[in-house]
């Protein structure tokens, strides 16, 4: 019997590139042991020390760019430009709390209604255990991993099976940027080993970026065990074009929305929502620019697209496709797994999306854009909010103001008025409903696992 193991296959050819032997008890014993002596270290490390190991982190992460990208693309699938874009992101990131970082961290005077004077301290709780996906295989874990490690925190990524060269390929990054050995560690165990795991005491908190039901296990078992949880489900966000918007800008940021990384992207232009007297216009025209999205080799610099990461990911999209269809749907373009070598998926475009299709209640992970069409504005915000997620959304629309007031109706973690969804170290990220809890980014990633300790000093 093969030795359990995670491994990885490139999404292009179907061929594998790695085998990853899981560790086994005494290997994760031993992980454990280290992180939680290198946390000790790094939590009495001046919060000045650790952000200059951040910048270090963003000079090692562009100056490797040409070699880290290849790397993605072949376990991942995204193209390589995406790829670069990716790690540029990780570096510009890790830069911003490198200089923001110790503000963030300051101890944060209180008011006492007396004469005593009062501050609250930000204070590090040990090693979280982060367990993230493979879709953004280096910015996932960043976007976790840093605001959390600023802190004074340790990190212990487990990341998906199929992107372990990544994982362990960032862990050298940081190590070659002079963060201590243990404060970042990656883990390749079973799912089955997670639940141990998280109940050691030496693992203060998880978060997760995943599926609801990955979520909601999770949860359960942190709960189970008193310890702090943050999750990011994903959702089925809502691209709602009024009938006011600049139509052509409104199809071109859609296009990159949902096609980008091809479809395989969290917060992202999932249900097209067009308000009536423009859905006509909207769809040749975006039918028009989908035509042209190519799906191919992913390090051809013409191609618009890269496969699906993983075979079985591409059956579930064609089966969320084609169940659509059945429930009433319109195939306006594509709907098919491309023939040959790896798991390529036609771009699609969905006309005629009503809620009760899979299109529409369900998260499509893929190249496929659903069109829903709206009676008016009120309608839009009905149709965006009747969904089980809410993680983000965009609203197109040549009066700001209304969009403003409209955005407050939302019920999504984040909106995003006359542009596309998109995550920034400025401000926090994260959702409602099932879309998860918590936020990660901006100052509040940085205190989400923090005692936030209240310092009160009596006066005579």
């Amino acid at each position: 019997m093969p030795e359990p193991a995670a491994f990885s296959r490139n999404p292009a050819t179907g061929e594998e590139i790695a085998r990853f032997p899981y560790q086994t008890q005494a290997e994760t014993e031993t992980l454990l042991g280290d992180a939680e002596r290198a946390f000790r270290g790094w939590r009495d490390t001046p919060v000045a020390a650790r952000a200059a190991i951040y910048d270090r982190l963003a000079a090692v992460l562009r100056a490797r760019s040409d070699a880290i990208a290849p790397v993605i693309t072949a376990e991942m699938g995204k193209t390589l430009r995406e790829a670069k874009a990716e790690i540029e992101k990780c570096a510009a990131t890790a830069a911003w709390y490198a200089e923001h970082g110790p503000a963030l961290l300051a101890d944060e005077p209180a008011e006492t209604g007396t004469d005593d004077t009062a501050y609250v301290s930000y204070l590090p709780v040990g090693s979280i255990l982060g367990i993230m996906p493979w879709n953004f295989p280096f910015w996932q874990a960043i976007r976790a991993a840093v605001p959390i490690m600023l802190s004074g925190n340790g990190f212990v990524l487990k990341h998906a099976p199929n992107v372990m060269r990544c994982a362990f390929l960032l862990r050298d990054l940081w190590q070659e940027a002079g963060l201590p050995h243990g404060v970042f560690s990656v883990l390749n165990v079973d799912t089955d080993a997670i639940e141990a795991v998280i109940a050691d005491p030496r693992i203060a908190g998880v978060t997760l970026t995943g599926s609801a039901r990955a979520g909601a296990a999770v949860a359960a078992l942190a709960g189970r065990h008193l310890k702090k949880s943050l999750l990011e489900l994903g959702g089925t966000d809502a691209f709602i074009v009024l009938a006011d918007a600049d139509i052509d800008q409104a199809v071109t940021f859609a296009i990159n929305g949902r096609f980008a990384n091809a479809g395989q992207v969290c917060l992202a232009a999932k249900r097209i929502i067009l308000e009536a007297p423009i859905a006509d216009r909207f769809t040749a025209a975006f039918l028009e620019a989908a035509r042209a999205v190519r799906a191919g080799d992913p390090t051809d610099d013409a191609t618009t697209i890269g496969p699906i990461a993983r075979p079985d990911l591409r059956d579930g999209v064609h089966d969320q496709v084609t169940r659509s269809i059945a429930a009433g749907a319109s195939l306006l373009l594509g709907g098919h797994p491309i023939d040959g070598p790896g798991n390529f998926y036609a771009p699609t475009v969905l006309g005629g999306v009503t809620p009760g299709m899979a299109a529409f209640d369900e998260e499509v992970f893929g190249p496929v854009a659903a069109l829903v069409v709206a009676r008016d504005a009120e309608h839009a915000i009905e149709l965006a909010n009747a969904s089980e997620y809410g993680l983000s959304g965009t609203l197109w629309t040549a009066d700001v103001r209304r969009a403003r007031a409209l955005a407050r109706r939302l019920e999504t973690g984040g909106v995003f008025i006359n542009g596309f969804t998109a995550s920034n170290a400025r401000v926090p990220v994260g959702g409602v409903k099932k879309s998860g809890y918590g936020r990660e980014l901006s100052h509040f990633g940085v205190r989400e696992f923090v005692n936030a300790q209240t310092v009160w000093t009596r006066t005579a």
